[in-house]
C-alpha cells in the first residue's frame, strides 16, 4: 500500500508541474515594460577647441648663392676645360729609358708597371732513406776492406762464429752505421768496429746515387 501511495503521489506532482509549465508557454499578452530614464551628462568637463593660426612663409632671400670653398678632399662639379697629361715623376738612381718614356732603375723593376715576383728560395732536399739493394740498382764495390781484431777473451774461451750485420752506406760509399743481426756477445764489437772503416763506391739508381742498406758477415774463425 505505502509503495502505491508514493508512486500515485510522484504520478500527480508530475502532472502539476507540467500543467504549470505548459500554461506558461501557452499564455498571450504584452512584454512586461521597461521603465526609459533619461539620459543625462552629469559630472563631463567641457573642452574648448581653440585653432592655433600657421605661421607666416619665410621667403628666401635673393642674394646670391654662397659658394663654399673647394678643398684637395671635396670632387668639383663643373667639368674641367681639358686635360691635362701628368708629368713623370723625376728619378735621381735612373739609369735607362725605352722607346716609350717609361724610365728604369738600377735593380729594380719598371716604375709604373707591376713588380715583378722574387722567387721564393727552393725548400732544401729532404733527407732520403736508405733501401735496399735491388736488381735494378748498381751494387757497390769494396774499396777499402778492414780486417776484425779478434778478441783476446774469445780466442781465451775459443768461441768463432759468424756475425751478421746491417751497414748503412751513404751517397759517397761511407758507411754510417751499423746494426747488429744475429749476434755473438763476445764477438759483436769486433765485427762492428771493422765495418764501419769500410768504403763502398756510391750504389746507382738510375744513373743517381743513393743511400743504401747492405747485410754484411763477418766471420771469426780460430787459426789452427
Amino acid at each position: 500500500m505505502r509503495r502505491s501511495s508514493t508512486i500515485v503521489s510522484i504520478v500527480v506532482h508530475a502532472i502539476v508541474v507540467a500543467g504549470a509549465l505548459m500554461a506558461q508557454l501557452v499564455a498571450v499578452g504584452p512584454l512586461p515594460a521597461v521603465p526609459h530614464e533619461p539620459m543625462t551628462l552629469v559630472g563631463v568637463i567641457p573642452v574648448r577647441v581653440i585653432d592655433i593660426p600657421l605661421p607666416p612663409p619665410q621667403h628666401a632671400a635673393r642674394g646670391p648663392a654662397s659658394v663654399d670653398p673647394i678643398g684637395p678632399s671635396v670632387a668639383p662639379i663643373e667639368a674641367p676645360a681639358g686635360v691635362a697629361h701628368e708629368a713623370a715623376p723625376t728619378c735621381t738612381d735612373c739609369t735607362t729609358t725605352d722607346a716609350i718614356g717609361v724610365e728604369r732603375g738600377v735593380g729594380s723593376s719598371e716604375i709604373f708597371g707591376r713588380a715583378d715576383p722574387i722567387p721564393a728560395a727552393a725548400p732544401p732536399p729532404a733527407p732520403q732513406t736508405p733501401i735496399h739493394l735491388r736488381s735494378d740498382m748498381q751494387a757497390p764495390r769494396k774499396m777499402r776492406h778492414v780486417d776484425p781484431v779478434y778478441p783476446r777473451v774469445a780466442q781465451a774461451a775459443h768461441i768463432e762464429g759468424t756475425v751478421i750485420l746491417e751497414a748503412v752506406i751513404d751517397v759517397n760509399g761511407a758507411v754510417t752505421s751499423v746494426r747488429v743481426l744475429r749476434s755473438i756477445p763476445l764477438l759483436d764489437q769486433a765485427a762492428v768496429d771493422a765495418v764501419r772503416a769500410w768504403t763502398f763506391t756510391p750504389t746507382l739508381l738510375n744513373g743517381v746515387a743513393v743511400p743504401v742498406a747492405l747485410t754484411v758477415t763477418v766471420r771469426f774463425e780460430m787459426t789452427r
